[in-house]
């Protein structure tokens, strides 16, 4: 009789064993985010800028904090000229992330240029300056005084070269004719200018730019104003214009170029761009890693401190990818 209460205890704790193994089963499934698989894996290519810009500079820093954070992921960087043609790669499959300023991202879409209804936003980063670069000895005191000279408007596929013409029209000049328009980048741009190959240029990035930087430091640079009134004609106009806005470079941006003084310039947002394509797990583990990483990477690259999770959402004239919604939502207080 023992033995077979001893059997019967045995099966009524191995069926108690197996009941709870199932509520437990069927707990974790409960308690487990919707559409929650995993850590995401696999690789994705992220597009960057010019070498020697800040697009290129955060990637390069992001590319560490995303192997950390997303150990099955491979990142592969891709150097550009610039906002426009990042775009161009996004919405075509040749790449699964990049940075552009929010004027690039709207021409994009006014223009129905390739893939452009499948674009995303993700996060609102930190703004663009624009500044012009010119000896400190330069006749050049407004845009208008750029009138036949030498001028370095970016590359063709960059964001400086859409907002340096529009610069140009605003200020009365015709971007092709009254001046000497020279499609280089950030990379190529100061040496010209200690050459005298240049008489002045345009650049749009986050504060300070590296190249720049260091350019004032072996070079007399000014940094020519860019008055409120300019801005005006600017945002006067509807469509991509709308997203300029006035701002001030602070003094100490560049301390040998600006002697202490703030300059009145445009600023614009950029986003983190990517499609409807992209997994939403990818893009809201992404996401995370962009906002988690903002003061590491601050430390080195000065523009990511001012990434701000109270914005970050606020993606326009993109919607919000469904995998960065999951996120934003995650952390909502």
């Amino acid at each position: 009789m023992f033995h077979a209460l001893s059997r019967y205890g045995r099966r009524r704790t191995l069926r108690t064993g197996a009941v709870l193994a199932v509520v437990l089963g069927l707990l974790v499934w409960w308690l487990q985010p919707e559409g929650d698989e995993g850590d995401p894996s696999g690789s994705l290519i992220f597009s960057t800028g010019v070498p020697s810009g800040v697009y290129q500079r955060y990637g390069e820093r992001l590319e560490v904090a995303l192997a950390k954070d997303m150990p099955e992921v491979s990142t592969q960087l891709r150097t550009s000229e610039g906002s426009q043609q990042n775009l161009a790669r996004v919405a075509t499959g040749e790449a699964d992330f990049t940075i552009a300023t929010a004027d690039a991202v709207a021409t994009y879409l006014r223009d129905g240029r390739p893939g452009a209804q499948r674009l995303r936003g993700c996060v609102r980063l930190y703004d663009d300056y624009v500044q012009l670069v010119v000896p400190r000895d330069s006749d050049v005191r407004r845009v208008s005084d750029l009138r036949g000279k030498r001028v370095g408007v970016g590359q063709e596929g960059s964001g400086v070269r859409l907002v340096a013409d529009r610069l140009l029209a605003a200020a009365g000049l015709d971007p092709a004719a009254d001046v000497t328009p020279v499609p280089v980048g950030i990379d190529t741009m100061p040496v010209r200018l200690t050459q005298g190959r240049l008489d002045a240029f345009f650049w749009s990035g986050g504060l300070p730019t590296a190249a720049v930087q260091q350019l004032s430091r072996r070079f007399d640079i000014r940094l020519v104003p860019l008055a409120a009134e300019l801005v005006a004609k600017l945002q006067s106009a509807t469509g991509p214009t709308r997203f300029y806005r006035s701002a001030m470079m602070p003094g100490d941006a560049y301390p040998q170029a600006q002697q202490g003084q703030a300059v009145p310039t445009v600023a614009v947002a950029n986003l983190l761009v990517t499609t409807d394509r992209t997994d939403a797990a990818m893009t809201e583990a992404f996401t995370r890693t962009v906002i988690n990483s903002r003061d590491r990477i601050g430390g080195e690259v000065h523009a990511a401190q001012l990434v701000d999770l109270r914005t970050a959402i606020y993606t326009d004239p993109l919607d919000v990818h469904d995998g960065a919604k999951a996120y934003y939502r995650s952390v909502k207080p």
